[in-house]
């Protein structure tokens, strides 16, 4: 009955949550450090992954490509949220840090454009130009008053 597609709204809650776990982030490596802050995430996700496995039937026999290629996703995407966490830490700005950050499948559209020979159309391409003139725009910092750096 709903007029928006289910993977709609899986996207939309998943903005959400990403949106919100910017400013948790920021809020946890202003008083601890970025590699515990990551190790509380990680537990976090074990205990995601143990009630999933528990409730969620799975079918665990896959192919070792798909095994490995899932493991390594696990693992780029772990080392994402290190340094993720480590640019809050180092005093990155929340609004500066997670916005350049989010601008990941710019990596994605390039791989698949390489790897996988997709094609862009004109307007993904003129969308894939205003988010690095965005990224480039989030990352200029003003000059403090009195021209020190």
């Amino acid at each position: 009955m709903s007029f928006l597609p289910a993977w709609m709204w899986f996207a939309a809650i998943a903005l959400v949550f990403w949106g919100i776990t910017g400013v948790t982030q920021k809020l946890a490596t202003n008083r601890i450090s970025s590699e515990l802050s990551f190790t509380w995430f990680a537990y976090a996700m074990i205990a995601i992954s143990a009630i999933l496995a528990v409730l969620v039937p799975i079918h665990w026999h896959v192919r070792p490509m798909i095994f490995w290629a899932a493991v390594v996703g696990g693992t780029l995407n772990g080392l994402g949220a290190l340094t993720s966490f480590t640019a809050l830490e180092s005093g990155g700005k929340a609004s500066v840090v997670i916005s350049l950050i989010s601008l990941y499948p710019l990596v994605t559209v390039a791989l698949a454009v390489t790897i996988l020979h997709e094609r862009l159309t004109s307007a993904q391409a003129v969308g894939v130009g205003i988010a690095i003139v965005a990224a480039i725009l989030l990352s200029l910092e003003p000059k403090a008053p009195g021209g020190a750096v």
